[in-house]
């Protein structure tokens, strides 16, 4: 989860502090992408060091989502509405608002072959993480100043996934049956979330103050386990947080989808032309993330927030089992869509992806290289720091383009199901009011970073994310 937190991880994402600052000389690059999957989980990036905080500091700061109680009330909430989702796609009023039509018993969500299945999923993500990467990166300076390497190889677990899983089906694997686990394997993944949370917490009891996440040692367990103890949990060389951030969750989503078109063909003899576009929208969207997976080197969920309940449960179990909701209402809801809808919605997706792409590939263009012939033009403030904020362009428009651009890519990801239930848009409405609370988060981090220069910035871009609204 986004890309991924549970404030939920973004598809990622990326989502970087969008004030663009950088230093008036050339910075190694850290490109974006969807990353943190539209979830749940890609907070903004802190420019700078890895933060760390003193134990007597993270005592004194202020605890984030109502504190302990209102961390308890999320460890239950989250996972309830994921099994919320997941019922009320399958039944017959797919009502988002009001009770399921049923409630499961136990038998209906346990099952060892799920968690087996769950078990071998991760082996294999795993096993595809630790092979040779096409690149080798460093991460952000830590306050002993090292910096910890990190494989860049999640675009190619993706293509090795791929042809697995079609080797498979050529073998006779089910595929179209893992829609019917979906229950079992949601439940499999939670308390498997929760065990991995409690080992890590286990774990960090042991570790150095200076391995701490700086708001994850606040003193109450309850609230150091959601938030997460330790910043890089590892066991030698493999980093916990960085692996489950980009590759289980978002590879699984594009699987679970896929096994979804596959159920439809089944039921239906093909896959219906909103299943198509779902399906292709969707693992557009993972391909990006995973094809710049170095960006999420720079965002909070990385550089800021230790790995706990949060990244846990966003990463593993929210984004594959609630971004797939729309593949999911459409196996069994199907929608009719004519194909010049069809051309209105992929236009529309591209706009998005368009702004999307071309905002953060802006940005970083102008971090790596601000003499870049694409970039020299562009205007800029100088701030107190030494770094500048790009006040023309895409940064120009609004302060969030990228913000912009996901919400459109979400809008399209939506309208292939038609427009007589509020269930599908689910993901647009919780994504949005994600993005605002982590846009009131990026104002907050950048009036305290630089002052009267972004103060300067807001009066020459007075529109947050949407331009004349918002």
């Amino acid at each position: 989860m986004g890309r991924g937190r549970v404030h939920l991880k973004t598809a990622g994402q990326e989502q970087q502090l969008s004030h663009l600052s950088v230093h008036t000389e050339a910075e190694p690059s850290h490109q974006d992408g969807a990353g943190c999957v539209p979830m749940i989980f890609c907070e903004p990036s802190l420019p700078g060091k890895a933060e760390i905080m003193t134990p007597h500091e993270a005592a004194q700061a202020p605890l984030e989502f109502g504190g302990p109680l209102g961390v308890t009330a999320m460890m239950v909430l989250l996972p309830a509405t994921m099994f919320h989702l997941l019922l009320a796609a399958r039944s017959g009023p797919a009502r988002l608002l009001g009770p399921p039509a049923y409630l499961p018993g136990l038998e209906e969500l346990w099952s060892p072959w799920a968690l087996l299945l769950l078990f071998m999923w991760l082996g294999l993500q795993v096993a595809l993480y630790l092979l040779p990467a096409r690149k080798v990166a460093e991460g952000m300076e830590l306050k002993d100043k090292s910096r910890l390497r990190y494989p860049i190889n999640g675009f190619q677990a993706l293509v090795l996934t791929a042809l697995l899983v079609g080797l498979g089906v050529s073998a006779g694997l089910p595929l179209g049956a893992l829609p019917e686990m979906l229950l079992p394997l949601a439940f499999a993944t939670t308390l498997t979330s929760f065990s991995l949370s409690l080992l890590l917490y286990a774990k960090a009891l042991a570790a150095p103050v200076s391995a701490l996440a700086p708001g994850g040692n606040s003193g109450n367990s309850v609230y150091d386990f959601f938030l997460g103890r330790e910043l890089n949990p590892r066991l030698g060389s493999f980093d916990f947080k960085y692996f489950c951030e980009l590759r289980p969750g978002l590879i699984g989503w594009v699987l679970i989808n896929l096994a979804l078109l596959v159920q439809e063909a089944e039921l239906r003899g093909s896959p219906s032309l909103a299943m198509w576009l779902v399906n292709g929208f969707q693992l557009l969207y993972v391909g990006d993330a995973l094809w710049y997976e170095e960006s999420v080197l720079t965002t909070m969920d990385i550089i800021h927030d230790g790995f706990g309940f949060m990244l846990a449960f966003g990463d593993l179990a929210w984004v594959p089992f609630t971004y797939s909701l729309q593949a999911q209402f459409l196996l069994y809801h199907p929608q009719p869509l004519g194909l010049p809808m069809a051309l209105l919605i992929c236009l529309l997706k591209a706009i998005g992806y368009y702004i999307f792409r071309g905002a953060n590939s802006q940005k970083n263009t102008f971090r790596k290289n601000p003499s870049d012939p694409s970039v020299a033009g562009l205007e800029t403030i100088p701030t107190a720091t030494g770094r500048h904020l790009l006040v023309s362009g895409w940064w120009g428009m609004v302060r969030h383009p990228n913000y912009l651009g996901d919400l459109i890519m979400a809008l399209a990801w939506s309208l292939p199901c038609g427009v007589s239930h509020l269930l599908p848009y689910f993901y647009l409405l919780y994504f949005t009011a994600l993005l605002v609370h982590r846009e009131a988060r990026d104002e907050q981090q950048c009036i305290r970073k630089y002052g009267r220069a972004w103060r300067e910035y807001c009066k020459r871009v007075p529109y947050r994310i949407i331009p004349y609204i918002y």
